[in-house]
């Protein structure tokens, strides 16, 4: 299965970068890849804890997908958990944490892990997720700059 892990230093809190990740209604506005984003369900977990169901989706060229994802935003923990419900993938895990690295940075370290259903698909679509993936880290940091302000090194 492929997987992608990064871990980077980002020039604003860990709070700003978790509410920041969080807001997933705006992806399709700076991710890559990302054509569009509703949010299906919310539910308050009580606690700093809030579940979404959310349908995203992923555009490139004449390939478009949609799937659906359970999204556990855990404020406390500064850690956002998103897990495959339905879709064209046989298995999708992506996980964000957020660590802060003195009062207006913080360590962003993003994983994911998925494999498509169909290998056609997959072939498709592989590289070209493998790209995005590795453009996510730096579309985010652009991103908080637009929202919070550019913060030097």
């Amino acid at each position: 299965m492929p997987s992608f892990r990064n871990k980077r230093r980002a020039q604003h809190s860990a709070e700003h970068m978790f509410d920041l990740v969080a807001d997933v209604e705006r992806y399709p506005e700076f991710v890559p890849l990302c054509r569009d984003l509703k949010v299906r369900r919310r539910d308050d977990k009580g606690e700093g804890v809030e579940v979404l169901i959310a349908d995203m989706s992923v555009a490139y060229k004449l390939v478009s997908e949609t799937f659906r994802s359970r999204v556990t935003l855990d404020r406390p923990k500064l850690q956002i958990l998103v897990e495959y419900l339905e879709g064209p993938f046989s298995h999708l895990e992506n996980r964000w944490t957020f660590r802060a690295a003195g009062e207006t940075s913080c360590d962003v370290e993003f994983y994911i892990d998925y494999e498509f259903r169909s290998r056609m698909l997959g072939i498709l679509m592989g590289a070209m997720f493998d790209a995005a993936f590795r453009r996510f880290a730096v579309a985010f940091e652009r991103r908080a700059d637009e929202v919070y302000g550019r913060r030097s090194a």
